[in-house]
């Protein structure tokens, strides 16, 4: 097995990502079983934000690394929350604090598009000058009632049209296949015997 960290602690991601690699050959590691500790994330793009999280996980273990910076984009409030998705309502990170945020800021809105953004990054190593990236996207509309108990963050509120379901009411096989980070994941494996 061919070792990779994962540049989060997000223990939902992780589990999606190693169901996606470990068919691979992949050991997937969480930067917190190596004691490293998240990196900043001030950039204005998933790109650099992932980027910054891959270089970091790379440096301080010594082995390639993955980052994925990812978030919710809704149309009718300008693309956010963006790259602030997972901190929307503020410090500590809330999944239900977030979700009542963009509810309330989506009230009397009729434009309900919005769409999921995953960025990957791969660093061989810290100073990688050619890192390996890839980018999903996952469209739907947000929903006004919270559907479903699976997935994480906006899954409850994310209805996906051609489903008919939210991505909390998916089963994790489906999600992993279609979502922005299951679409960046395959770009990415594309690209793996690079390594």
């Amino acid at each position: 097995m061919k070792k990779l960290v994962l540049a989060s602690n997000n223990a939902k991601k992780m589990k999606e990502l190693n169901a996606l690699l470990a068919p691979l050959g992949f050991e997937v590691i969480p930067q917190g079983q190596l004691g490293i500790p998240e990196a900043e994330e001030p950039h204005c793009t998933f790109v650099e934000n992932a980027l910054a999280k891959a270089r970091h996980a790379a440096q301080h273990s010594g082995l390639p690394a993955l980052a994925d910076d990812s978030g919710l984009c809704v149309k009718a409030l300008g693309g956010a929350p963006g790259v602030i998705s997972a901190r929307y309502a503020g410090e500590p990170k809330s999944d239900a604090r977030n979700n009542e945020k963009l509810l309330a800021d989506l009230a009397g809105k009729t434009d309900r598009r919005a769409h999921f953004v995953s960025c990957l990054v791969l660093c061989r190593s810290a100073d990688d000058p050619q890192p390996i990236i890839a980018e999903g996207e996952w469209h739907g509309e947000i929903v006004d009632q919270y559907r479903g108990d699976g997935g994480f963050g906006y899954d409850p509120l994310f209805f996906v049209p051609e489903f008919g379901q939210t991505a909390a009411e998916l089963d994790a096989e489906t999600k992993n296949r279609i979502s922005h980070r299951g679409r960046a994941m395959q770009k990415l494996i594309e690209r793996l015997p690079e390594l």
